[in-house]
């Protein structure tokens, strides 16, 4: 326990005069009924600009933890959506119309494929909070997930001070809903092939499961209510599916963050894993599987007589044990990025796809756009793939080979593995003999998910809301090559030292919770691992100097940072204590007259960074 005296909090930064840009982005506003909004059209309500990119768990994550607050303050609240994309094809106009619809965002969205806004912000991670008063200044700025309960306090704080001033304007928001769709399937994500020879299919965005005949097209029966909840009728955004036996489905419930069964005989839905809580860090990491918290998991798959998750939510790999019911992490440390070796070694970025053989699980690792696997010891490999910032379309040798955030992964007969390749609209195939990587198919609408039926692969064409049936070639489609580098502008830095600072400011009302040690976490890496000379490592101060190799011209720093704050309130045995945490991928580049202190908001705002 640590006894020295709490350091007082600063006066809060949200009172700093910083006038919000405008909003712009080039490809418009979504959810607004083909209007186009400025600023101008939020004076006098709380403005949350949430940005994020659909391909981001966790930026999926705060579109979850925002809905009860925007439903909560809805006559003086808005929240946008600052659509900032990464991959090149979430800067499709048409793939962020689907993907609002997908992920059910009820605010008005701007999509800005050119990053505009972003600049304007200086945002530099997704997902970004940035919280702008009824007078159109910037008070506040979160990185990360877990802030809602700090924005719901000064959105309660703004409305309070703007009532009284007379600068307060209640009444409906600008959101309008799309009109519904109709159709069998929207936005399926992962199918399975039933011992009867029929197929169940995730029906993600309505929140159910359906089965279908031999045909893929003729619907048998629903399971689930749709509506979005836990209890024994309902499910919450289902993704990856597994037989466990003949007559019971394991089901990764994503947004639920659990392991669900439904049994084929009666449809009966039970819970085998999670508590309906998402996982944070400290939490635990094992135990008996209906009291420890998951996190978004994406697919699941039997290997090795236990049921493995993709755990999206944390860059990890989990297991069930069917008998013993429990959990456990298997592989994945929760830090992001593309590194081999021993399962408690090893970093994996968003893993979302699985599939099992008798010596390896295949696992689609999305946002590092890469196929890696996990032998019978635990140790994790890369067969495809080499980073975070790096994707594209390119057959041939696996070495050179590029994906661009890969969904879903399926065994071949011959032992070799189809890759939904997700963002390329395409389906490929790597051999494990031969190490080469060709292409399957293309002009498939975000595959992501492919099963065998026969000679016959069938592929979840979600942004088609179908399956599509496809006879597997002898020989692979030839389309041409192409190679993208994420389109993030790389920060100029001077070389040499250069001074890290991660600005967090602990919430209206909370303190740094200090009582058991040190509240605060920063880990450093980089990409080459030869940029840093000096700096990198974990430790549990905020801020340090690293020190940059003069000999390597640009790449990327890994910074994760994590605080805990409570209550500040003395009387309050039991204060409420929350988690931020937030993942930074930051391309620099050495240049003279650069930068030579790098600041990182985690909560609170930084004048010199909010102006950019």
């Amino acid at each position: 326990m640590n006894d020295a005296a709490p350091v007082p909090s600063p006066a809060p930064a949200r009172r700093a005069r910083v006038r919000a840009p405008e909003l712009v982005g080039k490809g418009g506003w979504i959810n607004t009924g083909g209007k186009e909004l400025t600023l101008a059209d939020f004076r006098g309500r709380t403005l949350v600009l949430d940005f994020w990119t659909f391909c981001c768990v966790n930026c999926l994550h705060v579109l979850d933890e925002l809905r009860e607050l925007e439903e909560k303050h809805r006559d003086t609240l808005v929240i946008v959506g600052v659509h900032s994309p990464k991959f090149v094809h979430e800067a499709e106009h048409a793939a962020v119309v689907d993907a609002v619809e997908r992920y059910g965002v009820e605010h008005p969205v701007l999509d800005d494929p050119e990053l505009v806004t972003w600049k304007q912000y200086a945002v530099r991670a997704w997902p970004t909070l940035v919280v702008i008063d009824p007078e159109g200044y910037v008070v506040a700025q979160h990185a990360g997930e877990g802030h809602a309960h700090a924005i719901e306090k000064l959105v309660e704080e703004l409305e309070a001070e703007h009532e009284v001033k007379g600068t307060l304007r209640r009444g409906d928001g600008p959101y309008v809903p799309p009109e519904p769709v109709a159709g069998d399937l929207r936005f399926p994500g992962k199918a399975l092939v039933l011992p009867s020879g029929n197929f169940l299919v995730s029906d993600t965005t309505r929140h159910q499961l359906v089965e279908l005949a031999a045909d893929g097209e003729t619907v048998v029966r629903r399971i689930g209510d749709g509506e979005r909840g836990f209890g024994p009728e309902s499910f919450n955004e289902p993704q990856g599916l597994a037989l466990l036996d003949e007559r019971t489905v394991v089901v990764a419930d994503t947004v639920n963050h659990a392991l669900r069964a439904v049994d084929l005989d009666s449809g009966a839905v039970t819970t085998l894993a999670g508590t309906g809580k998402q996982w944070w860090q400290g939490s635990p990491t094992s135990g008996p599987a209906l009291e420890v918290d998951l996190s978004s998991p994406w697919d699941v798959a039997v290997f090795g007589g236990r049921v493995w998750m993709a755990m999206a939510g944390v860059h990890q790999l989990w297991t069930y044990d069917p008998v013993a019911r429990v959990v456990a992490v298997a592989a994945g440390t929760t830090n992001e990025g593309l590194v081999d070796g021993p399962g408690d070694e090893a970093w994996f970025a968003q893993p979302s796809g699985l599939a099992a053989t008798e010596d390896r699980l295949w696992v689609a690792d999305s946002e590092t756009s890469a196929l890696r696997w996990v032998d019978p010891e635990g140790h994790v490999h890369t067969a495809v793939g080499t980073g975070l910032f790096d994707f594209g379309h390119r057959d041939g040798d696996a070495g050179q080979a590029l994906l661009q955030h890969p969904l879903g992964v399926t065994v071949l007969p011959d032992g070799s593995v189809a890759v939904a390749d997700t963002y390329n609209h395409a389906l490929r195939r790597y051999d494990p003999a031969t190490r080469q990587v060709s292409t399957l198919a293309t002009d498939l609408r975000e595959p992501s998910d492919a099963v065998l039926v026969g000679d016959d692969i069938v592929v979840v064409e979600s942004a088609r809301h179908r399956l599509t049936r496809l006879r597997l070639p002898e020989e692979a489609v030839r389309v041409d090559a192409i190679a993208h580098h994420t389109q993030r502008a790389a920060t100029e830095i001077a070389g040499g030292k250069l001074r890290l600072d991660v600005i967090f400011q602990a919430p209206a009302g909370q303190k740094l919770d200090t009582r058991y040690g040190p509240s605060t976490r920063l880990l450093v890496s980089s990409t080459p691992p030869e940029l840093l000379v000096a700096g990198d490592g974990a430790g549990t101060e905020l801020g340090r100097e690293l020190v940059l190799n003069p000999e390597i011209e640009e790449g990327v720093l890994h910074v994760s940072a994590m605080a805990a704050s409570c209550d500040d309130d003395p009387a309050n045995e039991y204060p409420a204590c929350h988690v931020h945490q937030q993942d930074w991928g930051v391309p620099v580049r050495v240049a003279e007259g650069g930068a030579d202190r790098l600041p990182l908001v985690l909560a609170g705002l930084d004048e010199q960074t909010a102006r950019g």
